[in-house]
């Protein structure tokens, strides 16, 4: 919760939610788990509200933000998912991809670039919603009897929070739909040939809107009652929330996310433009139903903060993510250890899905420390590549990288993101980057209008600010090595053999 004339935070609460293995490569989370951990911080957070002795009646409007292209279908007539939502890091839809490679011309990944600003890859909806369709037979019957709603992580939470079966509201923003593979970022609608393509039923799909404007009212399913009525008005995926949230509004801004992933977006305004270098063209956000649409480019990393808690619960070398920056603080350089972290394969700059983890340049000299240090060196390495992809792109190098996310709290982290990219690091004083662009979407919805956007009213945000402290040159060799195993890490899996459960 947030005041909508300083954007001071007032009060949070959070819940970590699990993530479920079923298979190599399968990640998914009870979509239900998902709504009732919104519950559980909602009920705790007005908890706190009250003992601050904040009223609630005082909460104006309410933003969801999401993990985006995390892909759920639930049926509209019981309210029940029908499967767990399948993750964004997910990789079971690689035969998918590689089936639908074959019924394109040359097998060119790009095919629908200039239509979504994506690559045809794991990582969308629309491939996973695909998966679903195939191999869930609930989900075919739910679709053939008309009883089925997709939806990305927002569509599901604002569904349900405006009534669920008793006539939820079935929306997303152009921001989510702009991940799916199946919206068109030029005319902001569904795009019907994409839709026959992958065969996905349009009626399944929600109606698409603004980032900015008033969905439905809440319909609270919360013993306290607490916000019934309370118009949901702010909708953006998490990357395009701290974008907004980082006061990204003019071209050329960027702000870089440290969470499960990484990414980095910077605004390229009303113009899309088209990577030659690997990154993706996205909406930025569109605040407000008469306000244009602005775009960015986005490079993703699928593999950040995710890389700490490997370390933490496949490992066991540390207890918590605190432990893993003391590790890494107690040698302070990795002795020549790099670890490519390509778990779900490579996303941007190189799309490629056969990569896989790897650590090398151990000797018998290397201890945990000096992997915990080269993990979190690995989140910078990637972090530069996308950053060189964009100055090519732009043409114009960034002079310093805001950035935010949880792992941001992490200061060794920050010096040594620093040195590797040989710019300053400028870090907000409050962490909770996304949830604020979030905020200020509801905030400024028209029949909302407690939060004003106008560069004049925008508060100056605290900063922590990281100069780099190593030389350029030694930046270069290092990152010229991290270049040298990310060579050695790809290729790795083939498609011919079944690892992802059964064999196409």
């Amino acid at each position: 919760v947030f005041n909508a004339k300083t954007a001071e935070l007032l009060s949070h609460h959070q819940v970590e939610i699990n993530q479920k293995f079923p298979k190599e490569g399968w990640v998914e989370q009870d979509p239900k788990e998902i709504l009732n951990s919104v519950y559980e911080c909602v009920e705790k957070t007005c908890e706190k509200m009250k003992q601050l002795n904040i009223n609630i009646s005082n909460i104006k409007a309410i933003g969801v933000t999401n993990q985006r292209e995390t892909t759920v279908v639930w049926d509209k007539t019981t309210g029940e998912p029908l499967y767990n939502a399948i993750v964004w890091l997910d990789l079971r839809t690689q035969s998918t991809v590689e089936r639908l490679l074959k019924r394109i011309p040359g097998k060119n990944k790009a095919f629908s670039k200039f239509k979504t600003g994506l690559p045809l890859s794991t990582y969308f909806s629309a491939v996973k919603l695909r998966w679903l369709l195939d191999n869930v037979e609930e989900i075919k019957k739910a679709v053939d009897d008309g009883r089925a709603l997709f939806g990305t992580i927002d569509s599901w939470l604002i569904w349900s929070l405006t009534g669920g079966k008793n006539g939820g509201i079935h929306c997303t923003d152009v921001t989510n739909a702009s991940r799916t593979m199946l919206f068109n970022i030029h005319s902001l609608e569904w795009d019907p040939e994409l839709c026959q393509f992958f065969d996905i039923p349009m009626e399944i799909l929600p109606k698409v809107r603004s980032s900015s404007e008033i969905y439905g009212l809440m319909v609270c399913f919360l013993k306290s009652g607490a916000l019934t009525g309370v118009p949901i008005s702010g909708c953006l995926g998490d990357q395009h929330a701290a974008l907004v949230g980082q006061m990204c509004f003019q071209d050329g801004q960027a702000k870089n996310t440290y969470g499960t992933g990484c990414f980095l977006l910077c605004n390229t305004g009303q113009k899309s433009v088209f990577s030659e270098h690997g990154l993706l063209t996205t909406i930025a956000y569109k605040l407000g139903r008469d306000k244009p649409v602005c775009y960015a480019l986005e490079g993703s990393v699928a593999i950040a903060g995710a890389v700490v808690r490997w370390l933490r619960d496949n490992l066991g070398i540390a207890k918590s993510s605190e432990e893993v920056e003391k590790l890494a603080a107690a040698v302070g350089t990795s002795y020549g250890v790099y670890f490519v972290p390509a778990f779900s394969g490579l996303y941007a700059p190189y799309w490629e899905p056969s990569a896989r983890g790897i650590i090398c340049g151990l000797t018998q000299f290397t201890n945990k420390n000096h992997i915990a240090f080269a993990a979190l060196e690995a989140v910078c390495f990637q972090t530069r590549e996308i950053l060189d992809a964009m100055n090519k792109d732009c043409g114009i190098p960034l002079s310093q990288l805001q950035v935010d996310g949880g792992m941001t709290n992490n200061k060794i982290l920050m010096q040594l993101q620093a040195d590797i990219l040989c710019i300053p690091v400028v870090k907000p004083s409050m962490p909770e980057t996304t949830a604020l662009g979030a905020a200020m979407a509801a905030g400024a919805a028209e029949g909302v209008g407690v939060w004003s956007l106008n560069p004049g009213d925008l508060t100056a945000v605290t900063c922590e600010r990281f100069e780099p402290q190593i030389n350029p040159e030694e930046s270069d060799v290092r990152y010229a090595r991290w270049k040298k195993a990310v060579q050695k890490s790809m290729g790795w899996e083939t498609s011919e053999a079944p690892s992802n459960g059964k064999p196409k």
